[in-house]
């Protein structure tokens, strides 16, 4: 540890305009005598990049595209795939936070864990997919991957109580999303303003647009299968409106852990940079008086039938949930586009597992190649949707 010159923890940042990059700027920026920003990557929200070169001052940076102002003197600039992995490979780098969403993370965080790098993980797709290659590539190399989201974060915290053995099931909690008491005939009016309107949390457009379809809770089981070395079958999911109790394991006695904390990110990315030490944090303190009252309930997954399409891909396992996932994120965007309606979704995803050919995956390429089909069959569906629409 303590790469970088001044005997800080250096810190790489994968997507750092996005959601997660922003709150994770502002934890280091809380802890600046502890971690030093040391690389930065992100799309295209040049304007705002620019404002955190300014300020941070990394070494390294990388953009989507080519960055027409000036870097700052000492920052190197790359585009591009190539940039990814500069970034996730930079020497200066002690733990490198992968706060992009898609696939797009899933090769840099293999040079990551190659190159020995702490894994501080924000995307569920990469493990979603490639799970079969990364846990094993991050354990021959004695990386750690440190998971961000919250409901990972939370079994991760409880785990650290009880041996694995001892360890029954996992529970996973769900705010439920905004649609949760909308009436199932009333869900394929909802646009995608209604969707991005979440209860709880602050998320970017495509999270908040899976936790409205329940695809977020699938997505993050067959991220906890890989991450816990749990069988789909002893993951549960329960709707937890409140979103105070972030998630539960429970043991063999019967013993039921769970992690309680105020709805903000800032706690588990946090935790994931300076973990095992537990520093202030600054979010609001959880008061269980003010709250009162604490709700679970089970997910219907007759309204919300893509949580069940997530654990039908999960059992499947092999390129099934690369599939259902690259699906998904074509479907989405054409939701947030306007292109079709929110009842949709989880029928283009179902459409596409139905044709897909299920092949294991035990190379990068098995991974790349059904993602590449996955979108272009979900490309097809969405054009039809669209010419059937327009024709009524």
């Amino acid at each position: 540890m303590n790469h970088s010159s001044d005997g800080r923890t250096g810190v790489a940042i994968l997507g750092s305009t996005g959601s997660i990059g922003r709150q994770t700027l502002a934890v280091i920026d809380r802890h600046s005598d502890r971690f030093k920003v040391v690389a930065l990557a992100a799309g295209h929200n040049k304007n705002l990049l620019l404002r955190q070169l300014l300020q941070y001052r990394p070494s390294l940076v990388s953009s989507a595209s080519p960055f027409e102002a000036e870097h700052p003197q000492g920052t190197r600039g790359v585009t591009g795939p190539e940039g990814l992995i500069a970034v996730a490979t930079c020497a200066a780098a002690d733990i490198v936070v992968v706060a992009t969403a898609g696939h797009a993370a899933l090769v840099p965080i293999i040079h990551a864990i190659n190159a020995g790098k702490i894994i501080a993980l924000a995307n569920k797709e990469a493990i979603v997919c490639a799970g079969a290659i990364i846990l094993p590539l991050a354990a021959k190399h004695g990386v750690a991957i440190r998971p961000i989201d919250s409901e990972h974060s939370a079994i991760w915290q409880c785990l650290e109580a009880a041996p694995a053995r001892q360890i029954k099931r996992l529970i996973l909690t769900a705010s439920g999303g905004p649609f949760l008491a909308t009436p199932a005939a009333e869900l394929d009016c909802m646009t995608a303003r209604d969707a991005l309107a979440h209860p709880t949390w602050s998320m970017g457009a495509k999270t908040t647009i899976d936790s409205a379809t329940l695809m977020n809770k699938g997505l993050e089981l067959i991220e906890a299968h890989w991450l816990f070395n749990m069988p789909i079958s002893g993951i549960n999911v329960v709707i937890h409106p409140e979103s105070i109790v972030h998630s539960m394991i429970e043991l063999c006695d019967g013993a039921v852990l769970a992690q309680l904390a105020s709805p903000d990110m800032r706690q588990p990315i946090q935790y994931a940079l300076t973990y095992p030490e537990r520093l202030e944090s600054g979010i609001r303190p959880l008061v269980l008086s003010d709250v009162g009252c604490l709700h679970f309930e089970a997910p219907d997954v007759e309204r919300f039938p893509a949580l069940g399409l997530a654990r039908q891909a999960g059992e499947a396992g092999g390129t099934m949930p690369t599939v259902l996932s690259a699906a998904d994120d074509v479907a989405v965007a054409a939701f947030l586009a306007g292109q079709i309606t929110f009842g949709d979704i989880p029928v283009i995803l179902s459409t596409i597992l139905d044709r897909h050919q299920n092949q294991p995956v035990e190379r990068i390429e098995a991974v790349l190649e059904p993602d590449a089909w996955a979108r272009r069959e979900a490309t097809t569906l969405i054009n039809a949707v669209v010419k059937a629409n327009s024709a009524r």
